[in-house]
């Protein structure tokens, strides 16, 4: 069964999503919070968010964040603001659709259908977990056994784009377009220099790392599994 996360403040907009939600087969979840939508999608995995931005707390576009952090869930927003930039700032963050109120339920479940055929189904989790370290995708959280790990946004920006793709050579090229964007696509020698910083601060042994890998003049890859032994050992881990 479709699981459908519905957020919003309002009592009785929740009521009439759940209603007609629930008459057309589709299982729901329902928030009235950010911080209470966060919780529910990494606890629940959910197939669609419909998401409203004037959220007491963290606002829509927060939530947004939150999620693209860690799942490709469809985002449908539903929202009073008219204005472009607030269409705008919510599509950026990641939103695949906007619908604003009042709206037509019949228009809602056809964008909501739409956005369903378009998503690719995903093993996604929010929380990966290492012998030495706990990322936290959707709080954007470092944790060892000593408490939390301060990172620098852009030191956090690297070990998301790693650890979302774990198991798998994210390239120099796309690591750089990613975390700094199409114009830095040829500057590697930032790459060595934060992916050096990254295993200081979460790598058992710099020198010898088991978690963030480099695939030399490739690119990097992020191992959440060590078997016994670090996944780097007996090779040149240049930094």
């Amino acid at each position: 069964m479709t699981r459908i996360l519905a957020v919003d403040d309002e009592p009785q907009i929740l009521r009439a999503l759940a209603t007609n939600l629930r008459a057309r087969g589709y299982d729901v979840e329902l928030a009235r919070t950010g911080e209470s939508a966060l919780a529910l999608a990494a606890r629940k995995h959910p197939d669609l968010v419909i998401l409203d931005l004037g959220l007491p707390g963290i606002d829509g576009v927060e939530v947004i964040r939150g999620l693209r952090g860690w799942t490709s869930v469809p985002i449908i927003v539903l929202s009073v603001r008219e204005a472009e930039r607030d269409k705008v700032a919510a599509l950026d963050a990641g939103a695949d659709d906007y619908v604003t109120k009042p709206f037509g339920m019949d228009e809602l479940l056809a964008r909501l259908r739409a956005a369903l055929r378009r998503s690719v189904p995903a093993e996604e989790h929010a929380v990966v977990e290492t012998p030495d370290f706990r990322v936290d995708l959707a709080a954007k959280r470092v944790t060892t056994p000593a408490g939390e790990v301060r990172l620098t946004p852009t030191e956090w920006h690297i070990v998301e784009v790693l650890v979302r793709n774990a198991g798998r050579l994210v390239t120099q090229r796309q690591l750089l377009q990613e975390v700094w964007g199409p114009q830095y696509e040829k500057e590697t020698n930032y790459l060595r220099v934060y992916l050096a910083q990254i295993r200081r601060k979460l790598e058992p042994d710099a020198a010898r790392p088991r978690y963030f890998i480099t695939e030399a003049r490739m690119g990097y890859r992020f191992e959440a599994r060590v078997d016994g032994h670090p996944s780097g050992a007996g090779r040149a881990e240049p930094v």
